[in-house]
């Protein structure tokens, strides 16, 4: 691939992965534009988990360390995502990529369990992580993000890990778009730290109306 793409792509990872820190969704940045940049669809994916799994570990251990995340109190939850991310990557890399790039929009919207649609896909699965915070766990917003920053990365890792297995990640693309990711992840996490729901409120609306929207795209 050309370096001006390859480029190209780790800015849209930059970008990425500041809104992915605050409100989730950021691969619905960056897996539309590996698919535009010409990679394959599963490649596309396991290429995504690579380079995102940088930005929300970057993003885990700032809102780590400011005391936000109670790895006590959410143990089982990450077990439990493990688990759904490990049968979903399993699942992906064994579907035949054309029917895999049909049903990928349809699969942006339709995300039950989140781990196992993590594992699949991903784009907009931080968004429904901080979500099921809020409406299942009580958390304010800003802890909601912080905890479903946890589950982002044990979900990615895991995917990643059986995706490394598979073959299909492109380390010559996803390794200059983690750069871009874990930047723009630090700036991000730091953003919300400071400014709170002011900038989370309105990013995770735009976060999952755009989820929502690739779904009415893909089904239309």
């Amino acid at each position: 691939m050309d370096l001006d793409i390859i480029l190209l792509l780790s800015l849209a990872a930059l970008v990425a992965g500041f809104i992915d820190a605050i409100a989730g969704g950021g691969g619905l940045i960056t897996l539309p534009a590996l698919l535009i940049a010409g990679v394959a669809p599963t490649d596309a994916i396991a290429t995504n988990k690579l380079q995102g799994t940088f930005g929300v570990a970057t993003a885990s251990a700032s809102y780590y360390k400011s005391g936000l995340i109670d790895l006590r109190v959410i143990a089982t939850a990450v077990a439990a995502t493990a688990v759904g991310a490990a049968a979903g990557s399993m699942l992906v890399s064994n579907v035949d990529p054309g029917l895999l790039h049909r049903f990928m929009p349809f699969a942006l919207g339709a995300a039950a369990p989140i781990g196992f649609y993590d594992g699949v896909f991903g784009p907009g699965a931080g968004s429904l992580y901080t979500l099921a915070f809020l409406a299942a766990a009580g958390c304010n917003l800003i802890t909601a993000t912080a905890n479903a920053k946890l589950l982002n990365v044990t979900s990615n890792l895991t995917s990643l890990g059986v995706l490394l297995v598979s073959g299909h990640v492109n380390f010559a693309v996803g390794l200059p778009m983690a750069l871009g990711q874990s930047l723009g992840a630090w700036v991000g996490a730091h953003t919300a730290l400071k400014h709170g729901t002011r900038i989370i409120r309105p990013l995770l609306v735009a976060t999952t109306s755009a989820a929502a929207v690739k779904l009415l795209m893909g089904t239309a």
